[in-house]
């Protein structure tokens, strides 16, 4: 899925990615950690993964879209 970063705080590695509807989703350290970014920036295009549903969703991945 894709999403654009929000915002993101590089001291805890955790922040936010907007989806295409306009929804924000937080995302934590361990997401962050597992796409192997060092630095996100607003607006960047990013690849998500996810698990569950609805308010249990959660971002598993976040990582650079590539084309």
């Amino acid at each position: 899925m894709q999403a654009t970063s929000y915002t993101y705080d590089a001291g805890t590695r955790s922040g936010s990615v907007l989806l295409d509807d306009g929804t924000p989703v937080p995302f934590d350290a361990a997401a962050f950690d597992a796409g192997g970014l060092l630095l996100l920036r607003p607006g960047q295009r990013v690849r998500i993964e996810t698990e569950g549903k609805g308010e249990a969703r959660r971002i598993t991945l976040v990582t650079l879209q590539t084309f």
